[in-house]
């Protein structure tokens, strides 16, 4: 009998892993690109090992420093132009989006808003290759989850080994 029952959470945790395996690709493969600009870091922790700190303007934007400590987990509704770039328009409030809105998902930490991730991690030694990084780039699902799927330089080029592998 507990045999049995050991093998069927283990297969329900099994399923449950492929599951949230299969969402985050279709994410990838089908979500709405975003660009979001880096806010500027001390040089010093922007490169920490294999991964670097991230911060990002729209975060800023949308809750000043006075506003953070009342803020709670939401969603943003930004404002992307012709080059995928977006901007920060409203907290969301459940009104339908205009055609160039999408929603991001944002949650609070320690007083401070996070999007999707506070990281980008590399492979050991290519920290040069990520050192130009000024926008990161996100693919944005309809109801505002979010997966940060790259950096880009200031021309919106991407950066890194996969980016070498495609040109």
């Amino acid at each position: 009998m507990r045999k049995g029952i050991v093998v069927l959470a283990g297969l329900a945790l099994l399923l449950g892993v492929n599951v949230t395996i299969l969402s985050r690709e279709r994410l990838i493969e089908d979500g709405t690109i975003v660009l979001l600009e880096l806010a500027p870091v001390d040089p010093r922790s922007m490169m920490q090992g294999d991964y670097m700190a991230l911060r990002f303007k729209l975060a800023r934007d949308a809750f000043p420093l006075a506003e953070r400590a009342a803020a709670q987990d939401g969603r943003l509704v930004l404002a992307r132009d012709a080059r995928a770039v977006a901007a920060f328009r409203r907290l969301d409030d459940g009104a339908p989006l205009a055609a160039d809105e999408v929603t991001m998902r944002y949650r609070v930490r320690n007083g401070m808003p996070k999007l999707a991730t506070n990281a980008w991690f590399f492979e050991e030694g290519h920290a040069a290759d990520y050192a130009k990084a000024r926008y990161g780039e996100f693919r944005v699902a309809p109801d505002g989850d979010a997966i940060l799927t790259g950096l880009r330089d200031e021309g919106l080029a991407p950066l890194g080994t996969s980016a070498q592998a495609e040109r």
